[in-house]
């Protein structure tokens, strides 16, 4: 109040003649004094370590020990499999009898490191798995001038996953007695034809990765993945009595819940001596679909989780949802009740969705696959050059782990990676199946 009188908030103080220490007063209700917080801001740099980590929202990188970004990235990759890891936590340090000390000793360091990266945010040093890699595996200890020789990262990833998959084997009858055989394990089935004689035999196997061949005909993954499952083999043909060229084309008979596809960029060079690099541009997706490299059973026993899938994403769109006939609809969950250990799936179909979380054995592949880690190299050849792995985290958000220095990425930064100059490029692709509850 000023002069008697109510000055409120559009007054023209001008016009009020304010002198210097006049009194003015207040008129009011006093609220009660704000309290200090019980508790004062906490800095991420003041939370318990393994705090540190969700609040970052990626785990720690790894110190390049000399030469040997080819098994960070590699380990990388592999840690980003959540499934992976609980295998590996129920591993005893007991071992089992049936396992080389060797195989139960790199099985317990990766159980030990991939803990220990989700603990930390500081880099953490590999210095235990390394060298155990090395016992078990002579050739990524080769020295050159006194200091470890760069290694192929693809080597690795294979000579890695096969240890893990002896000692991860469950003995006996188990709900999962093949863990890593599970998770990255492809059946392939085979016709292999002879044109000069006429002979036709079919063949059947098993792979944790799919080739990606590159010729100048190649321009996109898909492509090169048709490419990858055909090819010429030299054998003896018994009508024949003598070697001829048989053509072998394979077809995917069971999927896996990650799929792993290795670009062939490396060949030898017999002029240098030495693997040297493809650097062709070969495009890739973040959603691959690898439903016409299927087998025709398994392309049927697809169709109807194909269709849920499509619904639920129409759903999301607006869209109505598409109906099948009462017949189609039977034979649907007819065929999956009787086909359903090709999609890796024993529970019986249906078109109506859980609400719960599905565990894996209450849902089915759709044969959609999504991008969650690739790993990259940059370079002229696979033993030299720099290896660096990028990782799609929970959050979404892709994470390129170069060696200890995590950077975060964008979606289009992971397309670039696709070659055609000195710049990183992918080398192997991981991808996730996208599942439908049934």
């Amino acid at each position: 109040m000023v002069k008697g009188g109510i000055l409120k908030d559009d007054a023209d103080w001008s016009t009020l003649g304010v002198k210097k220490g006049q009194k003015l007063m207040m008129m009011g209700t006093a609220d009660e004094i704000v309290k200090a917080p019980e508790k004062g801001p906490v800095f991420i740099e003041d939370l318990p370590e393994e705090e540190q980590v969700i609040a970052v929202g990626h785990s720690a990188g790894l110190f390049n020990l000399g030469n040997t970004c080819y098994m960070n990235s590699t380990l990388q990759c592999l840690h980003s499999v959540p499934e992976l890891k609980s295998a590996l936590i129920k591993y005893s340090n007991a071992g089992r009898s049936d396992v080389d000390q060797t195989s139960h000793m790199l099985t317990v360091a990766t159980r030990d490191l991939f803990s220990e990266l989700d603990k930390s945010v500081k880099a953490v040093a590999p210095m235990q798995f390394w060298m155990v890699l090395r016992k078990k595996y002579p050739q990524f200890g080769q020295l050159q001038n006194s200091t470890f020789m760069q290694q192929d990262a693809e080597e690795c990833w294979t000579q890695l996953l096969y240890t893990l998959s002896q000692s991860l084997r469950s003995a006996g009858s188990s709900e999962n007695p093949d863990a890593v055989k599970d998770l990255f394990g492809i059946d392939l089935v085979s016709r292999v034809h002879c044109q000069e004689s006429g002979e036709e035999s079919s063949e059947a196997e098993s792979v944790y990765s799919l080739k990606c061949h590159i010729s100048h005909e190649v321009n996109h993954l898909a492509e090169g993945l048709k490419h990858g499952l055909k090819s010429e083999i030299d054998k003896v043909s018994p009508s024949l009595g003598r070697s001829a060229i048989f053509l072998k084309e394979s077809r995917i008979n069971s999927l896996p819940r990650y799929l792993t596809i290795q670009f062939v960029r490396f060949f030898w060079k017999r002029e240098s001596n030495q693997k040297a690099k493809i650097l062709r541009k070969v495009d890739y997706p973040l959603e691959l679909d690898v439903f016409d490299l299927c087998s025709d059973d398994l392309r049927k026993q697809l169709e109807a989780p194909r269709l849920l899938l499509r619904n639920e994403e129409g759903k999301k769109l607006g869209l109505k949802p598409k109906e099948k006939t009462s017949d189609s609809a039977d034979k649907d969950v007819k065929m999956s009740d009787a086909e359903g250990t090709s999609t890796g799936n024993d529970a019986q179909s249906s078109v109506t969705p859980q609400e719960d979380a599905p565990s894996d054995k209450e849902t089915q592949m759709t044969g959609i696959y999504d991008l969650v880690a690739v790993l990259t190299h940059k370079g002229r050849s696979a033993d030299s050059g720099h290896y660096v792995a990028w990782v799609k985290q929970e959050s979404g958000k892709w994470i390129e782990y170069d060696d200890d220095n995590p950077i975060v990425q964008r979606d289009e930064d992971i397309l670039k990676l696709s070659g055609g100059g000195d710049w990183h490029m992918a080398y192997i692709c991981m991808y996730k199946a996208r599942v439908v509850p049934m």
